[in-house]
């Protein structure tokens, strides 16, 4: 035998493992039979806590219960609480894609957490006599429990980060609108103008709906607090002492700060995934309005000279490799995309869960991927887009004030004094001649040049002053002072 490798046995026959791996031979044919992704689980850091989480709970809860002596049982929890703190990480190599329901994740923890115990106690590795991956580690376990729990510690943990991106972006978007409080402009429906606004308001829009976002997830954040540890294989618990579902939930409650319980029906939490189905829903809400919103950014900033040009979007990079000069808005077009990515995984995770059958869903590590890809990429997605993007946005004034004086859509805001008739044909006539709406509303003798300059003052024209009661209104001079005025 190869100095280099050491041999280890399962029911199958025999594998050479390289002697410094701490996985062994459950991950060594997983690495043979799903090289597909070509991304190991390691990807998804929290992922890997969770799972020593898991392992660490339940070696004091069969500590605690007796059914593994407290030597080995405190070998496995200061391995698992190594993986915890961030080692070994590295050793989880089996990939994000795999057949058999999670069993090669299961099994490449149980064996990296007994590499590691061994290697505490001063044994070699693979000395599964000493102790064993399946009796000692995987006690009172089976893969069908620990992993979708896994999953739904390693989806909490890492929704906290995504959580804090979103704060941090609601915050950026939130500045930018008091920073342009007193900016107005034209507001535009179905890409056509229509009233005016200020950009602050449009800025606050943004903050409002990722506010909205944040707290849904937050809410929907529930559906990974319930787990089904203790359920073993289906569901009945088979092998576990009576004790041990609220021994294990209990210490992985103070293991991962998280508020979980043990789900009323194990035989029904071990085959529903539908939770999972639910969470990527909220996470697909959030992407694809946080994609609506850098679409605006994109309207809002085109041109420079032929489009929009309301805003600025910092430069970036140079955007084209023929065109001299020419900046694309590179930022929102790469959240854009993450939004797409998510959708699709939303989709992916729905079809996963329909794919269930009978006791199990065997589908549960496309789901995983899927989900934690999602919150991956929004987050990086956030950062980049609140710190290469947002923070640096500046307003073209000049030319939003030009585009509000020029506005015939200021017409609206005199509706309640002149009436919508005579409102439409002054409309048509400034459009028609490219005069003021002001100077025809005042020469119409509808109104005097102080009320309609009050009326639209940006304070009137945005809303931010509202309008308490009619004003008396300038009869017109063709007409006879003593005749009442149409109704």
């Amino acid at each position: 035998m190869d100095t280099d490798t050491r041999i280890e046995t399962d029911s199958l026959g025999s594998m050479e493992i390289p002697a410094d791996a701490y996985w062994g031979i459950h991950t060594a044919r997983a690495l043979e039979n799903f090289p597909i992704a070509k991304r190991p689980i390691s990807v998804y850091g929290d992922l890997i806590t969770a799972l020593a989480m898991v392992k660490q709970a339940a070696a004091r809860a069969n500590r605690d219960i007796g059914v593994l002596p407290a030597q080995k049982a405190d070998l496995i929890d200061r391995a698992a609480q190594l993986i915890i703190d961030g080692r070994f990480h590295d050793q989880f190599v089996v990939g994000v894609i795999q057949g058999g329901a999670g069993t090669s994740t299961n099994m490449n923890a149980n064996e990296v957490i007994t590499n590691v115990a061994l290697e505490l106690a001063g044994r070699p590795k693979g000395d599964y006599a000493f102790l064993s991956p399946i009796d000692d580690t995987n006690r009172s376990q089976s893969t069908n429990d620990v992993y979708p729990s896994a999953i739904k510690v390693g989806l909490a943990l890492t929704l906290q980060s995504l959580l804090t991106e979103l704060s941090l972006l609601r915050e950026a978007f939130l500045a930018k609108a008091v920073e342009f409080h007193d900016v107005l402009k034209v507001g535009r429906t179905q890409l056509q103008d229509a009233v005016p606004m200020t950009l602050g308001q449009e800025f606050h829009g943004f903050a409002t709906t990722l506010w909205e976002d944040e707290n849904r997830l937050r809410e929907n954040a529930w559906l990974l607090h319930e787990v089904n540890l203790g359920a073993t294989a289906i569901g009945t618990g088979i092998t576990t002492h009576p004790d041990y579902a609220a021994r294990v939930v209990h210490h992985l409650r103070e293991i991962s700060g998280l508020e979980l319980e043990t789900a009323d029906d194990l035989v029904e939490s071990t085959s529903d995934t539908g939770g999972f189905m639910s969470f990527s829903g909220s996470l697909k809400r959030n992407a694809i309005k946080l994609s609506k919103i850098c679409n605006d950014l994109r309207l809002l900033s085109s041109g420079p000279q032929a489009g929009f040009g309301e805003i600025n979007l910092p430069a970036r990079q140079a955007g084209s490799s023929i065109m001299p000069g020419k900046v694309n808005p590179v930022i929102p077009e790469v959240v854009n995309q993450v939004a797409f990515v998510v959708a699709g995984a939303d989709l992916t995770v729905t079809m996963a869960v329909e794919g269930g059958q009978l006791q199990l869903n065997a589908f549960e590590p496309v789901i995983a991927h899927s989900i934690f890809q999602s919150i991956t990429w929004m987050r990086q997605a956030m950062w980049t887009l609140r710190v290469n993007c947002v923070e640096g946005i500046t307003a073209n004034r000049d030319r939003l004030g030009a585009m509000v004086g020029s506005s015939v859509g200021v017409i609206t805001a005199l509706t309640p004094f002149i009436g919508y008739a005579a409102a439409a044909a002054l409309a048509k006539t400034a459009l028609l001649t490219g005069r003021s709406v002001a100077d025809l509303v005042v020469e119409a003798g509808l109104m005097s040049r102080e009320e309609v300059a009050k009326q639209l003052s940006p304070a009137r024209l945005s809303g931010l002053e509202a309008i308490t009661a009619a004003i008396p209104v300038v009869v017109p001079r063709h007409r006879d002072p003593d005749t009442p005025r149409p109704a």
